[in-house]
């Protein structure tokens, strides 16, 4: 199963590289949504302790709120743009802030990936973990957050224990950072910033 999953990320985040990379092309809400909810199935893998609440809450539910918005919403730009005449970008709630903070966990989780590719160590998983929420989330989080965080990472699996999940590690890697400088760039010619 988690082969299978780190196949179906890997193939969705190619097809919207190639969206985001295509001058012209605006980016489908559904297919952004349904290439973002493949990873619900390694979160249920990684279940264990604290840290299941981490990604479902800043993850899972907005992936879901998206999706949801596909209905009526055909872009992501056009998504954004409705929400600026709206006045309520960054309402909680709001699918732009919603889209911001799946944005940091695609950019989490290719930061984990990263680091994965780089060690063999056993105990790489917690490793790359802490090392992406760190890098990401942590700036944003307040010392509570942090420390929640923290203790669920500590009693993540080792890697060995999951290796199926990162067969497609790389071409994650390559084609998440397309996907996430698109949307950089989206909220910035916007002029809506990205660090709030």
């Amino acid at each position: 199963k988690l082969a299978m999953a780190s196949k179906g990320i890997a193939d969705s985040f190619k097809e919207l590289a190639v969206i985001v990379n295509t001058p012209g092309l605006d980016v489908p809400v559904k297919n952004f949504s349904d290439a973002c909810s493949r990873f619900f199935v390694v979160f249920k893998v990684l279940k264990t302790g604290m840290f299941p609440r981490f990604p479902e809450i800043e993850y899972v539910t907005k992936v879901n709120d998206l999706a949801e918005a596909s209905n009526l919403t055909p872009t992501l730009e056009l998504m954004v743009d409705r929400d600026i005449e709206a006045n309520c970008v960054r309402k909680v709630g709001s699918h732009t802030r919603n889209l911001l903070r799946i944005k940091r966990s695609l950019e989490m989780m290719r930061v984990m990936c990263e680091v994965l590719l780089d060690t063999e160590s056993d105990h790489s998983l917690r490793d790359a973990t802490f090392t992406a929420y760190n890098q990401v989330f942590a700036p944003h989080h307040g010392w509570a957050i942090q420390q929640a965080v923290a203790t669920g990472i500590g009693s993540l699996l080792p890697k060995t224990l999951l290796s199926g999940m990162f067969n497609e590690t790389g071409t994650y890697v390559t084609a998440s950072a397309s996907v996430t400088n698109y949307l950089d760039n989206l909220f910035l010619s916007k002029n809506l910033g990205i660090d709030w």
